[in-house]
């Protein structure tokens, strides 16, 4: 397989990630402006929400102020900010048709006429009610995409490389998320009680992992067990380890169970970060002790894929750091 093919398919899987976790991370924020009694709080999330986005630092090299109607525009539509849902889409679109004879058709057609349907789509207006729909339309879209890649893909090559630009792009999403949400609890520990269970609560919501938790825990948002849960659960396929040993998994498929010469980096680098997330125990860190092991997860993320884009001569390992 050609090395642009496989860059291809890498990134339509990172990107339709990347929207499906954007999407959700707005959705969260908006099911929390309709119900909850404090706006000031909400109002306060904007800032977070950014952060989570992986677009803060271009959101103020544009803007000197939050405005929850611009930052919704920017997260959304904008063109500029890389990260944007639509950006995302087009993106993934772009290297689906890259990649279009490798890629099932059922999947090229979902992906190029949701492109299509939502280019049509970009003049309505950015109320509520269409807002969410249209998360909840991205949402469907990458979880529809998934349905096809598993069900249809035979588990060669290509089914690894976009298996992989996946898992990436979940682990460091999840860090990210945890990271501010960190940050957000240190910041504010003399908060109230609701604040804090609104605070993991939003957590487990953004990675759809609310119901799983709370079949398994007491119903408390108790942060040491909600952050053992997206960190450590080898069962829950969005926390931290579950992406991890799910990247060496396929990595090792890639190579048909071998290690030459020119992956060992790769390997050596998957082995040492899977051994960090088993010998560490998430439980017993203070908050400051987990923001410092989070960044650097997500510091790992980000050589894992440069590495990964070098050792497969993917078309350009720089782009890999950008998120």
């Amino acid at each position: 397989m050609l090395s642009r093919t496989a860059d291809s398919l890498y990134w339509m899987s990172r990107n339709i990630e990347r929207s499906e976790n954007n999407a959700r991370i707005l959705s969260a924020q908006m099911i929390h402006m309709l119900e909850s009694s404090d706006q000031k709080i909400v109002d306060k999330d904007w800032e977070e929400i950014l952060e989570i986005c992986a677009s803060k630092q271009e959101y103020f090299s544009h803007y000197d102020r939050l405005n929850r109607e611009t930052i919704l525009h920017y997260l959304m539509l904008n063109p500029v900010n890389m990260n944007a849902i639509q950006n995302t889409i087009n993106f993934s679109r772009e290297n689906a048709r890259a990649s279009r004879d490798i890629i099932p058709d059922a999947l090229w057609q979902l992906i190029n006429r949701f492109y299509l349907e939502k280019r049509s789509q970009a003049e309505q207006p950015l109320i509520p009610p269409v807002i969410q729909n249209h998360l909840k339309d991205v949402i469907n879209m990458s979880m529809t995409c998934q349905g096809i890649i598993e069900s249809t893909m035979t588990r060669g090559i290509p089914y690894a490389f976009i298996k992989i630009g996946k898992w990436i792009e979940r682990a460091e999403k999840t860090a990210r998320i945890l990271n501010v949400i960190c940050e957000k609890t240190i910041r504010e520990k003399n908060s109230t009680d609701s604040q804090s269970y609104y605070y993991w609560l939003t957590a487990l919501q953004i990675v759809n992992g609310y119901d799983s938790f709370i079949k398994d825990h007491p119903p408390t948002m108790n942060p040491q067990q909600v952050l053992t849960f997206l960190v450590e659960e080898e069962r829950f396929p969005r926390s931290i380890r579950y992406c991890v040993d799910h990247i060496i998994n396929a990595v090792e498929d890639l190579e048909s169970g071998k290690r030459s010469h020119y992956s060992e980096e790769l390997f050596q680098l998957l082995m040492n970060i899977q051994e960090k997330i088993r010998h560490t125990d998430i439980s017993g860190l203070s908050m400051e002790e987990l923001m410092v092991y989070l960044d650097e997860f997500q510091d790992d993320c980000h050589k894992v894929s440069y590495v990964f884009s070098k050792t497969y001569y993917l078309v350009n390992p720089v782009r890999a750091t950008q998120t």
